[in-house]
């Protein structure tokens, strides 16, 4: 319902045979940008603010261009960037990523990927990734302890110079290796470029990152690579045939664009990498120790594509499992009750809770009862007349429901911050004149924010949290907020042992109580029909999602220190009023 932005999407494709092979076999010189063009298409999802590929082309002769970059802004930033494509850019590496800004810093600059040149073909890199890392003062200060001057603070560009560092010292190794073999002129150039360990390169760059991560990159000597973080926490897929190594932020996205089944297509594990060498030979290497499995559980219910196999499922799971729990909330009257879904990602929820009513003998009534219009621009950046354009940005269907006789149940994937429901959806829904509204959400309530990659990194924003404040400030229980205070900041200064203080602020309420503040807080004024809340379970989250335990969203259990560390100082700069 309310848009949240991801970092990102990427997309790599490797192609194993010359490239006069795929002119002859599917008679055009572009089949690989093709394919990268569908595979960035497919992930649209993921990152509309910008987008930006690369490519390496292995065969050029010195004082001729053989690293191609290009890179636009704006929704429609793919078809802009495949615009520019012509034969001179054409290679056997490519890559590709779509950005969603999730730190506030916009503008072409930092739209991946980013290029590091060099003369020495070895030592040109070129970075993107679906990451957000939560210690990236200490790699900072790492790189200018080295005596290093970074020209923009900022992950991205501090993983590049970092790992172009070790990239350095990895092509300054082989330099000597070869010297030491009496090569000299191209020869070393050649035995360097033949040689590159960039397994070297990722061990002695990634352990250096507190994060959520899949990183991948070219260098100008042609290795291509991707490695994932070692809790697991963004995801990443491959394919490889005698013809093409991809690689993509998505398995639906493989299978669609190569025609494939989902059986043949892996999943990169915490801490692997994928490596092609210039050769077209392909490892595996674990990079870094696995941790504990931290798969991130907003993928499976709101970020990736509904149309992958398992996903399909278990958001039809996390919908079916609510059945009781709405049951009650419209006491067992389903007679007057109609059912339906906030568009567009909660649908396949919705079909999975009506199944659920039907597998017990319940015949539901089911209506389109809210539509999503286009996005509307609202040119007025403030004040009353930008809430009321705000509140069009849904509809309803006139008529579907009888007025003052009809529950109206409504299946939404999340409610973070409420400020849709508040604006817009309940607004609306009440022209309808409902008995009751049963607002249902398929993921638990969201308490805590997110720093490995998803656009929510202030407590204030988060509707459970502000109830949350005012319940225990109505309660006379303001001791809790100024506790919890103190220990958030004598955890920033290192006077307290890590932990998430923030989990105190909701201990002493029950899901209900902060269910029914929330609505509280959230009924637009002159609403007439009652609403209640449902939220779904940690426990029935886990069981409809089994292999992607990361919850911190919910219960606050961050996988890495750097994610604990910050959620204390985002209670911390709530207090004091820091952005």
């Amino acid at each position: 319902m309310e848009e949240l932005k991801h970092e990102c999407g990427v997309a790599m494709i490797r192609l194993l045979k010359p490239l006069d092979y795929y002119e002859q076999k599917y008679g055009t010189w572009a089949y690989g940008f093709n394919k990268l063009y569908l595979m960035m298409e497919k992930q649209h999802n993921r990152g509309q603010e910008g987008a930006g590929f690369a490519t390496v082309n292995l065969h050029t002769e010195p004082g001729t261009e053989y690293m191609f970059r290009e890179k636009a802004e704006g929704k429609d930033a793919i078809t802009d960037i495949f615009a520019r494509v012509n034969p001179s850019m054409a290679g056997e590496l490519l890559m590709g990523h779509l950005r969603y800004s999730t730190t506030g810093k916009s503008g072409l600059t930092f739209v991946h990927p980013f290029l590091r040149r060099n003369n020495w073909r070895a030592k040109n890199l070129c970075l993107c990734g679906n990451f957000n890392m939560t210690n990236i003062d200490e790699v900072f200060k790492l790189l200018t302890d080295q005596g290093q001057s970074p020209r923009i603070y900022s992950d991205s560009y501090i993983t590049l110079e970092l790992m172009g560092h070790r990239l350095d010292r990895e092509v300054e190794r082989l330099f000597t290796e070869a010297k030491a073999q009496g090569l000299d002129g191209t020869a070393v150039t050649r035995y360097i470029d033949d040689h590159v360990e960039v397994a070297n390169v990722l061990r002695t760059t990634m352990p250096r990152f507190d994060g959520g991560y899949v990183m991948c990159g070219l260098t100008g000597s042609g290795e291509m690579f991707a490695v994932r973080d070692p809790w697991g926490i963004r995801p990443a897929f491959y394919y490889q045939d005698e013809e093409v190594v991809v690689l993509a932020s998505e398995r639906p996205v493989i299978q669609t664009c190569f025609n494939l089944e989902a059986d043949v297509i892996s999943e990169l594990q915490p801490g692997q990498a994928l490596i092609v060498n210039r050769h077209g030979q392909v490892s595996l290497p674990q990079i870094l120790e696995p941790r504990q499995n931290s798969r991130c559980s907003f993928e499976r219910i709101y970020f990736s594509r509904g149309s992958d196999r398992d996903i399909y499922r278990e958001r039809k799971l996390l919908g079916e499992q609510l059945v009781e729990q709405v049951q009650q909330a419209v006491d067992g009257d389903l007679e007057h009750t109609v059912f339906s879904y906030v568009p567009n990602t909660a649908e396949v929820a919705y079909y999975g809770m009506v199944e659920g009513f039907r597998h017990r003998h319940h015949d539901v009534r089911t209506e389109k009862v809210v539509w999503k219009d286009i996005k509307l621009r609202t040119f007025i950046t403030e004040g009353q007349e930008r809430n009321d354009l705000a509140a069009h940005v849904y509809d309803i269907s006139y008529g579907s429901i009888e007025p003052h006789c009809d529950n109206l149940v409504i299946i939404d994937d999340s409610i973070v911050r409420g400020t849709t429901l508040r604006e817009s959806i309940f607004k609306i829904l009440d022209r309808l004149h409902p008995q009751k509204i049963v607002m249902v959400s398929s993921s638990p309530q969201i308490r805590y924010p997110d720093y490995y990659g998803i656009d929510m990194s202030r407590l204030e924003e988060l509707c459970a949290f502000r109830a949350a404040i005012a319940l225990l400030r109505e309660r006379d229980m303001q001791y809790i907020i100024d506790k919890t205070y103190q220990a958030c900041k004598d955890c920033t200064t290192g006077a307290v042992p890590l932990r998430n203080y923030v989990r105190e602020i909701y201990a002493p309420f029950t899901v209900d109580e902060i269910n029914r503040k929330i609505v509280e807080m959230l009924r637009p004024e002159g609403m007439q029909a009652p609403v209640e809340l449902v939220f779904q379970s940690i426990e029935g989250l886990h069981h409809a999602c089994p292999n992607h335990p990361g919850d911190w969203y919910f219960t606050g259990h961050y996988p890495t220190s750097g994610g604990t560390r910050l959620v204390n100082q985002a209670f911390v700069n709530y207090i004091e009023k820091v952005k």
